[in-house]
Protein backbone atom coordinates (compact mmCIF):
# COMPACT_ATOMS: atom_id res chain seq x y z
CA UNK A 1 0.00 0.00 0.00
CA UNK A 2 2.72 2.23 0.72
CA UNK A 3 3.97 2.09 -3.11
CA UNK A 4 0.28 2.91 -4.17
CA UNK A 5 0.38 5.76 -1.69
CA UNK A 6 4.19 6.72 -3.40
CA UNK A 7 2.48 6.72 -6.72
CA UNK A 8 -0.92 8.17 -6.18
CA UNK A 9 1.46 11.28 -4.54
CA UNK A 10 3.06 11.79 -8.25
CA UNK A 11 -0.08 11.97 -9.48
CA UNK A 12 -1.73 14.49 -7.63
CA UNK A 13 1.29 16.43 -8.79
CA UNK A 14 0.82 15.41 -12.23
CA UNK A 15 -2.72 16.29 -12.46
CA UNK A 16 -2.18 19.61 -10.82
CA UNK A 17 0.78 20.16 -13.33
CA UNK A 18 -2.14 19.86 -16.28
CA UNK A 19 -5.06 21.00 -14.91
CA UNK A 20 -5.01 23.66 -17.32
CA UNK A 21 -5.04 21.12 -20.00
CA UNK A 22 -7.61 19.49 -18.67
CA UNK A 23 -10.26 22.47 -17.93
CA UNK A 24 -9.51 23.22 -21.79
CA UNK A 25 -10.68 19.98 -23.22
CA UNK A 26 -13.62 19.97 -20.41
CA UNK A 27 -14.81 23.78 -21.94
CA UNK A 28 -14.51 22.40 -25.21
CA UNK A 29 -16.49 18.88 -25.00
CA UNK A 30 -18.71 19.70 -22.62
CA UNK A 31 -19.33 23.33 -22.33
CA UNK A 32 -18.90 24.93 -18.81
CA UNK A 33 -17.29 27.89 -17.93
CA UNK A 34 -13.45 27.31 -17.44
CA UNK A 35 -13.31 28.53 -14.15
CA UNK A 36 -16.35 25.86 -13.53
CA UNK A 37 -13.92 23.73 -15.26
CA UNK A 38 -11.03 24.55 -13.09
CA UNK A 39 -13.29 24.32 -9.91
CA UNK A 40 -14.14 20.54 -10.98
CA UNK A 41 -10.64 19.56 -11.49
CA UNK A 42 -9.68 20.79 -8.08
CA UNK A 43 -12.34 18.64 -5.99
CA UNK A 44 -10.87 15.78 -8.22
CA UNK A 45 -7.56 16.61 -7.00
CA UNK A 46 -8.80 16.68 -2.90
CA UNK A 47 -9.96 13.09 -3.50
CA UNK A 48 -7.05 12.00 -4.75
CA UNK A 49 -5.03 13.96 -1.54
CA UNK A 50 -7.55 12.06 0.68
CA UNK A 51 -6.39 8.85 -0.93
CA UNK A 52 -2.77 9.25 0.30
CA UNK A 53 -3.82 8.72 4.26
CA UNK A 54 -5.49 4.98 3.12
CA UNK A 55 -2.68 3.21 4.93
CA UNK A 56 -3.90 4.75 7.73
CA UNK A 57 -7.94 3.92 6.62
CA UNK A 58 -7.20 0.41 5.91
CA UNK A 59 -5.89 -0.87 8.83
CA UNK A 60 -7.26 -3.47 10.43
CA UNK A 61 -8.12 -4.42 14.04
CA UNK A 62 -6.55 -7.16 16.63
CA UNK A 63 -8.29 -8.45 19.77
CA UNK A 64 -5.10 -10.48 21.11
CA UNK A 65 -5.75 -13.13 23.90
CA UNK A 66 -9.51 -13.80 22.76
CA UNK A 67 -9.47 -17.07 24.89
CA UNK A 68 -6.27 -18.97 25.93
CA UNK A 69 -3.39 -19.49 22.93
CA UNK A 70 -5.98 -17.52 20.73
CA UNK A 71 -6.36 -14.40 18.81
CA UNK A 72 -8.38 -12.54 16.23
CA UNK A 73 -7.99 -10.31 13.95
CA UNK A 74 -9.37 -8.66 10.93
CA UNK A 75 -8.24 -6.61 7.83
CA UNK A 76 -9.59 -5.59 4.24
CA UNK A 77 -8.53 -7.18 1.29
CA UNK A 78 -8.86 -5.38 -2.32
CA UNK A 79 -11.94 -6.93 -4.62
CA UNK A 80 -10.14 -6.78 -7.34
CA UNK A 81 -11.35 -5.79 -10.46
CA UNK A 82 -13.75 -2.69 -9.87
CA UNK A 83 -15.40 -0.35 -12.79
CA UNK A 84 -16.51 3.18 -12.79
CA UNK A 85 -19.36 5.04 -15.19
CA UNK A 86 -19.72 8.45 -14.98
CA UNK A 87 -21.78 11.46 -16.44
CA UNK A 88 -21.19 14.18 -18.81
CA UNK A 89 -21.60 17.07 -16.32
CA UNK A 90 -18.49 15.96 -14.73
CA UNK A 91 -15.66 14.32 -16.74
CA UNK A 92 -13.06 14.83 -14.49
CA UNK A 93 -14.41 15.16 -10.80
CA UNK A 94 -16.41 11.85 -10.68
CA UNK A 95 -13.78 9.79 -12.29
CA UNK A 96 -11.82 11.24 -9.49
CA UNK A 97 -14.05 10.06 -6.60
CA UNK A 98 -13.84 6.56 -7.54
CA UNK A 99 -10.67 5.29 -8.98
CA UNK A 100 -7.47 7.18 -6.98
CA UNK A 101 -9.30 5.42 -3.68
CA UNK A 102 -9.80 2.25 -5.21
CA UNK A 103 -6.35 1.14 -6.86
CA UNK A 104 -4.48 3.22 -4.17
CA UNK A 105 -6.67 -0.09 -1.70
CA UNK A 106 -5.08 -2.39 -4.26
CA UNK A 107 -8.23 -2.43 -6.92
CA UNK A 108 -7.56 -2.35 -10.80
CA UNK A 109 -10.03 -0.37 -12.03
CA UNK A 110 -11.97 0.30 -15.77
CA UNK A 111 -13.75 3.76 -16.35
CA UNK A 112 -16.63 3.77 -18.71
CA UNK A 113 -17.28 7.74 -19.58
CA UNK A 114 -19.49 9.31 -21.10
CA UNK A 115 -19.39 9.24 -24.79
CA UNK A 116 -20.29 13.07 -24.88
CA UNK A 117 -17.61 14.45 -23.47
CA UNK A 118 -14.59 11.30 -23.03
CA UNK A 119 -11.64 13.57 -23.89
CA UNK A 120 -10.11 13.74 -20.17
CA UNK A 121 -10.84 10.34 -19.30
CA UNK A 122 -8.11 10.49 -21.86
CA UNK A 123 -5.80 12.44 -20.15
CA UNK A 124 -6.26 11.28 -16.96
CA UNK A 125 -5.08 8.10 -17.85
CA UNK A 126 -2.03 9.20 -19.78
CA UNK A 127 -1.11 10.85 -16.26
CA UNK A 128 -1.76 7.42 -14.31
CA UNK A 129 0.74 6.11 -17.43
CA UNK A 130 3.37 8.70 -16.46
CA UNK A 131 3.09 8.16 -12.81
CA UNK A 132 4.17 5.19 -12.55
CA UNK A 133 1.08 2.86 -12.47
CA UNK A 134 1.72 -0.37 -14.64
CA UNK A 135 -0.37 -1.42 -17.38
CA UNK A 136 -3.82 -2.69 -16.80
CA UNK A 137 -4.49 -1.39 -13.17
CA UNK A 138 -5.99 1.85 -15.01
CA UNK A 139 -8.16 1.33 -18.28
CA UNK A 140 -10.83 3.36 -20.01
CA UNK A 141 -13.36 1.87 -21.96
CA UNK A 142 -15.44 3.71 -24.19
CA UNK A 143 -18.90 3.40 -25.83
CA UNK A 144 -22.66 3.69 -25.08
CA UNK A 145 -25.44 0.39 -23.93
CA UNK A 146 -23.47 -2.08 -25.09
CA UNK A 147 -20.63 -1.34 -23.28
CA UNK A 148 -22.20 -1.09 -19.90
CA UNK A 149 -24.14 -4.37 -20.38
CA UNK A 150 -20.63 -5.87 -20.97
CA UNK A 151 -19.22 -4.73 -18.22
CA UNK A 152 -22.62 -5.67 -15.53
CA UNK A 153 -22.09 -8.91 -17.35
CA UNK A 154 -18.61 -9.63 -16.83
CA UNK A 155 -17.66 -12.17 -14.32
CA UNK A 156 -14.32 -10.80 -13.87
CA UNK A 157 -15.80 -6.87 -12.26
CA UNK A 158 -16.63 -7.42 -8.61
CA UNK A 159 -18.20 -3.54 -8.18
CA UNK A 160 -19.56 -0.76 -10.29
CA UNK A 161 -19.85 2.74 -8.75
CA UNK A 162 -21.93 4.82 -11.18
CA UNK A 163 -23.29 8.47 -11.44
CA UNK A 164 -26.06 9.49 -13.56
CA UNK A 165 -29.86 9.66 -14.57
CA UNK A 166 -32.36 7.82 -12.79
CA UNK A 167 -33.51 5.11 -15.82
CA UNK A 168 -29.65 4.70 -16.49
CA UNK A 169 -28.74 3.86 -12.48
CA UNK A 170 -31.84 1.68 -12.16
CA UNK A 171 -30.86 -0.34 -15.10
CA UNK A 172 -27.50 -0.90 -14.23
CA UNK A 173 -28.31 -1.65 -10.39
CA UNK A 174 -30.28 -4.36 -11.41
CA UNK A 175 -28.68 -6.08 -14.40
CA UNK A 176 -25.12 -5.57 -12.20
CA UNK A 177 -26.40 -6.75 -8.80
CA UNK A 178 -28.21 -9.76 -10.63
CA UNK A 179 -24.66 -11.12 -11.48
CA UNK A 180 -23.23 -10.79 -7.82
CA UNK A 181 -21.48 -7.81 -7.88
CA UNK A 182 -21.26 -4.77 -5.47
CA UNK A 183 -23.19 -1.42 -6.95
CA UNK A 184 -23.21 2.26 -5.80
CA UNK A 185 -25.35 4.63 -8.03
CA UNK A 186 -25.81 7.91 -7.72
CA UNK A 187 -29.26 8.75 -9.28
CA UNK A 188 -31.53 11.94 -10.36
CA UNK A 189 -32.19 14.35 -7.69
CA UNK A 190 -34.72 17.48 -7.52
CA UNK A 191 -32.88 19.63 -4.35
CA UNK A 192 -34.75 22.76 -2.69
CA UNK A 193 -33.45 25.62 -1.03
CA UNK A 194 -35.87 27.47 1.95
CA UNK A 195 -35.45 31.02 2.13
CA UNK A 196 -36.28 32.70 5.57
CA UNK A 197 -37.32 35.98 6.12
CA UNK A 198 -34.25 36.76 8.27
CA UNK A 199 -32.04 35.45 5.88
CA UNK A 200 -29.44 37.76 4.99
CA UNK A 201 -31.17 39.04 1.31
CA UNK A 202 -27.77 39.85 -0.90
CA UNK A 203 -26.10 36.10 0.61
CA UNK A 204 -29.50 34.04 -0.13
CA UNK A 205 -30.31 35.45 -3.13
CA UNK A 206 -27.04 35.20 -4.68
CA UNK A 207 -26.44 31.79 -3.49
CA UNK A 208 -29.54 30.26 -4.99
CA UNK A 209 -28.94 31.79 -8.34
CA UNK A 210 -25.15 30.31 -8.45
CA UNK A 211 -26.10 27.38 -7.50
CA UNK A 212 -29.09 27.07 -9.97
CA UNK A 213 -28.18 28.49 -13.00
CA UNK A 214 -23.75 27.40 -12.70
CA UNK A 215 -22.91 24.81 -15.09
CA UNK A 216 -26.42 25.95 -16.86
CA UNK A 217 -27.66 23.48 -14.11
CA UNK A 218 -26.47 20.47 -15.12
CA UNK A 219 -25.53 19.37 -11.84
CA UNK A 220 -27.20 16.49 -9.74
CA UNK A 221 -26.48 18.95 -6.61
CA UNK A 222 -28.16 22.32 -8.88
CA UNK A 223 -30.69 23.92 -6.52
CA UNK A 224 -33.75 23.56 -8.79
CA UNK A 225 -36.29 24.58 -6.61
CA UNK A 226 -36.24 27.93 -4.10
CA UNK A 227 -39.19 27.87 -1.53
CA UNK A 228 -40.09 31.33 0.17
CA UNK A 229 -41.41 31.30 3.44
CA UNK A 230 -43.56 34.11 4.60
CA UNK A 231 -43.03 37.78 4.08
CA UNK A 232 -39.43 36.50 1.53
CA UNK A 233 -41.68 36.04 -1.38
CA UNK A 234 -41.16 39.19 -1.76
CA UNK A 235 -37.49 38.73 -2.58
CA UNK A 236 -38.48 36.49 -5.67
CA UNK A 237 -38.29 40.34 -8.07
CA UNK A 238 -35.17 40.46 -6.76
CA UNK A 239 -33.85 37.10 -7.20
CA UNK A 240 -35.32 37.59 -11.21
CA UNK A 241 -33.27 40.90 -11.84
CA UNK A 242 -30.32 39.47 -10.18
CA UNK A 243 -30.43 36.16 -12.65
CA UNK A 244 -31.17 38.39 -15.40
CA UNK A 245 -27.66 39.56 -15.28
CA UNK A 246 -25.98 36.43 -15.91
CA UNK A 247 -23.69 36.38 -18.60
CA UNK A 248 -24.89 33.13 -21.19
CA UNK A 249 -21.97 32.75 -23.52
CA UNK A 250 -19.24 30.14 -24.71
CA UNK A 251 -17.45 28.87 -21.48
CA UNK A 252 -14.28 30.49 -23.00
CA UNK A 253 -15.51 33.93 -22.88
CA UNK A 254 -14.65 36.56 -20.46
CA UNK A 255 -17.03 37.36 -17.69
CA UNK A 256 -19.45 33.81 -19.00
CA UNK A 257 -21.43 32.58 -16.13
CA UNK A 258 -23.05 29.61 -17.67
CA UNK A 259 -22.19 27.91 -21.07
CA UNK A 260 -24.38 25.98 -23.33
CA UNK A 261 -26.22 22.32 -22.48
CA UNK A 262 -24.59 19.32 -23.65
CA UNK A 263 -26.73 18.57 -26.76
CA UNK A 264 -29.21 20.14 -28.75
CA UNK A 265 -31.44 17.18 -27.63
CA UNK A 266 -30.92 18.51 -23.71
CA UNK A 267 -31.95 21.92 -25.06
CA UNK A 268 -35.23 20.76 -26.42
CA UNK A 269 -36.12 19.26 -22.95
CA UNK A 270 -35.67 22.05 -21.12
CA UNK A 271 -37.22 24.37 -23.11
CA UNK A 272 -40.35 21.77 -23.34
CA UNK A 273 -40.62 21.87 -19.82
CA UNK A 274 -40.34 25.54 -19.70
CA UNK A 275 -43.57 25.64 -21.61
CA UNK A 276 -45.09 22.68 -19.80
CA UNK A 277 -44.73 24.89 -16.63
CA UNK A 278 -46.56 27.72 -18.23
CA UNK A 279 -49.28 25.83 -20.01
CA UNK A 280 -49.88 24.25 -16.45
CA UNK A 281 -50.47 27.37 -14.86
CA UNK A 282 -47.11 28.54 -13.92
CA UNK A 283 -45.63 32.07 -14.10
CA UNK A 284 -42.52 32.40 -16.14
CA UNK A 285 -41.07 36.14 -14.60
CA UNK A 286 -37.40 35.59 -16.78
CA UNK A 287 -37.54 33.47 -20.09
CA UNK A 288 -34.04 31.61 -21.02
CA UNK A 289 -35.39 30.23 -24.33
CA UNK A 290 -34.41 31.32 -27.84
CA UNK A 291 -31.18 33.36 -26.90
CA UNK A 292 -28.63 34.09 -29.36
CA UNK A 293 -25.47 33.78 -28.26
CA UNK A 294 -22.98 36.06 -30.90
CA UNK A 295 -20.87 34.18 -32.65
CA UNK A 296 -22.70 30.68 -31.82
CA UNK A 297 -25.90 30.80 -33.56
CA UNK A 298 -26.17 26.75 -33.49
CA UNK A 299 -25.50 26.73 -29.85
CA UNK A 300 -27.42 24.94 -27.22
CA UNK A 301 -28.02 28.04 -25.31
CA UNK A 302 -30.76 28.34 -22.49
CA UNK A 303 -30.66 31.67 -20.59
CA UNK A 304 -31.04 31.72 -16.89
CA UNK A 305 -35.15 31.25 -16.34
CA UNK A 306 -37.16 31.79 -13.26
CA UNK A 307 -40.83 30.02 -13.00
CA UNK A 308 -43.34 30.98 -10.09
CA UNK A 309 -46.72 29.96 -8.70
CA UNK A 310 -45.43 26.14 -9.07
CA UNK A 311 -47.42 23.23 -7.71
CA UNK A 312 -45.79 19.80 -6.59
CA UNK A 313 -47.76 18.15 -9.09
CA UNK A 314 -46.66 19.84 -12.59
CA UNK A 315 -44.49 18.38 -14.67
CA UNK A 316 -41.50 20.70 -14.64
CA UNK A 317 -41.36 19.90 -10.53
CA UNK A 318 -41.82 16.02 -11.17
CA UNK A 319 -38.83 15.95 -13.30
CA UNK A 320 -35.62 16.48 -13.26
CA UNK A 321 -34.78 19.20 -15.58
CA UNK A 322 -31.14 19.64 -15.52
CA UNK A 323 -30.72 23.18 -17.06
CA UNK A 324 -30.55 26.35 -16.05
CA UNK A 325 -34.40 26.82 -14.77
CA UNK A 326 -35.69 27.60 -11.15
CA UNK A 327 -39.01 27.03 -10.07
CA UNK A 328 -40.04 29.06 -7.36
CA UNK A 329 -42.74 28.50 -4.43
CA UNK A 330 -44.65 30.37 -1.78
CA UNK A 331 -45.67 29.02 1.83
CA UNK A 332 -46.10 30.76 4.63
CA UNK A 333 -44.10 28.11 7.59
CA UNK A 334 -41.44 26.31 7.80
CA UNK A 335 -43.10 22.84 8.15
CA UNK A 336 -44.80 23.37 4.99
CA UNK A 337 -41.41 24.01 3.27
CA UNK A 338 -40.62 20.84 4.88
CA UNK A 339 -43.73 19.09 4.04
CA UNK A 340 -42.72 19.56 0.28
CA UNK A 341 -39.36 18.66 0.35
CA UNK A 342 -39.81 15.59 2.44
CA UNK A 343 -43.11 14.45 -0.06
CA UNK A 344 -40.78 14.19 -3.28
CA UNK A 345 -38.69 11.07 -3.56
CA UNK A 346 -35.26 12.78 -4.05
CA UNK A 347 -32.99 12.81 -1.10
CA UNK A 348 -29.67 14.09 -2.95
CA UNK A 349 -29.54 17.65 -0.66
CA UNK A 350 -31.68 20.60 0.76
CA UNK A 351 -30.70 23.79 1.83
CA UNK A 352 -31.66 26.54 4.54
CA UNK A 353 -31.06 30.39 4.33
CA UNK A 354 -31.73 31.85 8.11
CA UNK A 355 -30.24 33.43 10.64
CA UNK A 356 -32.50 31.73 13.07
CA UNK A 357 -30.50 28.62 14.71
CA UNK A 358 -33.52 27.14 16.28
CA UNK A 359 -35.40 26.93 12.36
CA UNK A 360 -31.70 26.18 11.26
CA UNK A 361 -31.75 23.42 13.81
CA UNK A 362 -35.18 22.50 13.51
CA UNK A 363 -34.88 21.76 9.44
CA UNK A 364 -31.29 20.10 9.40
CA UNK A 365 -32.61 17.25 12.26
CA UNK A 366 -36.49 16.85 10.26
CA UNK A 367 -35.36 17.08 6.63
CA UNK A 368 -35.50 13.90 4.81
CA UNK A 369 -32.03 14.24 2.85
CA UNK A 370 -28.52 12.97 2.90
CA UNK A 371 -27.07 16.51 2.57
CA UNK A 372 -28.11 19.40 4.33
CA UNK A 373 -26.75 22.97 3.57
CA UNK A 374 -27.27 25.52 6.76
CA UNK A 375 -26.54 29.21 4.21
CA UNK A 376 -24.70 26.71 1.93
CA UNK A 377 -26.29 26.17 -1.30
CA UNK A 378 -24.83 23.20 -2.64
CA UNK A 379 -23.45 21.31 0.55
CA UNK A 380 -21.34 18.70 -1.53
CA UNK A 381 -19.08 17.64 1.36
CA UNK A 382 -15.06 17.25 1.48
CA UNK A 383 -13.50 14.02 1.24
CA UNK A 384 -13.22 13.06 4.45
CA UNK A 385 -17.09 12.61 4.93
CA UNK A 386 -19.13 10.77 2.21
CA UNK A 387 -21.73 12.01 -0.78
CA UNK A 388 -24.89 11.01 1.33
CA UNK A 389 -27.30 11.03 -0.95
CA UNK A 390 -30.28 9.61 -0.02
CA UNK A 391 -34.13 7.87 -0.87
CA UNK A 392 -34.64 7.78 -4.43
CA UNK A 393 -31.00 9.41 -5.64
CA UNK A 394 -29.12 6.37 -4.63
CA UNK A 395 -29.11 2.39 -4.80
CA UNK A 396 -26.74 0.65 -2.85
CA UNK A 397 -25.84 1.07 1.04
CA UNK A 398 -22.41 2.79 0.39
CA UNK A 399 -21.85 6.48 -0.68
CA UNK A 400 -19.32 7.74 -2.74
CA UNK A 401 -15.52 8.73 -0.92
CA UNK A 402 -14.93 9.24 2.44
CA UNK A 403 -15.19 6.16 5.32
CA UNK A 404 -17.45 4.31 2.76
CA UNK A 405 -15.45 4.12 -0.13
CA UNK A 406 -13.24 2.36 1.72
CA UNK A 407 -15.72 -0.39 2.56
CA UNK A 408 -17.14 -0.37 -1.07
CA UNK A 409 -13.98 -1.16 -2.81
CA UNK A 410 -12.72 -3.88 -0.21
CA UNK A 411 -13.50 -7.06 1.71
CA UNK A 412 -13.09 -7.43 5.06
CA UNK A 413 -11.68 -10.53 6.03
CA UNK A 414 -11.65 -12.46 9.58
CA UNK A 415 -8.79 -14.52 11.34
CA UNK A 416 -8.78 -16.43 14.25
CA UNK A 417 -5.50 -18.41 15.24
CA UNK A 418 -5.13 -20.81 17.70
CA UNK A 419 -1.02 -21.52 18.61
CA UNK A 420 -2.04 -23.78 21.73
CA UNK A 421 1.80 -24.92 22.35
CA UNK A 422 0.43 -28.25 23.21
CA UNK A 423 -2.82 -29.39 21.91
CA UNK A 424 -4.59 -32.22 24.62
CA UNK A 425 -6.55 -35.07 23.16
CA UNK A 426 -10.36 -33.97 23.18
CA UNK A 427 -12.41 -34.56 26.34
CA UNK A 428 -15.57 -34.42 24.69
CA UNK A 429 -17.69 -35.12 21.51
CA UNK A 430 -15.49 -33.15 18.54
CA UNK A 431 -18.91 -32.22 17.19
CA UNK A 432 -20.28 -29.52 19.69
CA UNK A 433 -20.07 -26.01 18.77
CA UNK A 434 -16.59 -24.35 20.04
CA UNK A 435 -16.81 -22.00 22.59
CA UNK A 436 -13.89 -20.13 23.99
CA UNK A 437 -14.57 -20.08 27.17
CA UNK A 438 -16.87 -21.28 29.53
CA UNK A 439 -20.07 -19.12 31.10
Amino acid sequence: VSNRMRLMMRYAQLVKEHQAEMAERIVLEQGKVLADAEGEIFRGLEIIEHALAIPSLVMGETLDNVAPHMDTYSYRDPLGVVVGISPFNFPAMIPLWMYPIAITLGNTFVLKPSERDPGVSEILARLMKEAGFPDGVFNVIYGTKRSVDWLCDCPDVKAIAFVGGHSAGEYIFARATATGKRVQANLGAKNHAVVLADADKAHAINSVCGAAFGAAGQRCMALSVAIFVGEARAWIGDLVERARKLNTNCGFATGADLGPLITKEAKQRVEALIDSASKEGASVLLDGRGIVVPGYPNGNFVAPTVVADVRTEMECYREEIFGPVLLCMAVETLDEALQIINSNPNGNGAAIFTSSGPAARKFQHEVDCGQVGINVPIPVPLPMFSFSGSRASIRGDLHFYGKQAISFYTQMKTITSNWNPSFAPPTKSIGIFPTMAKL
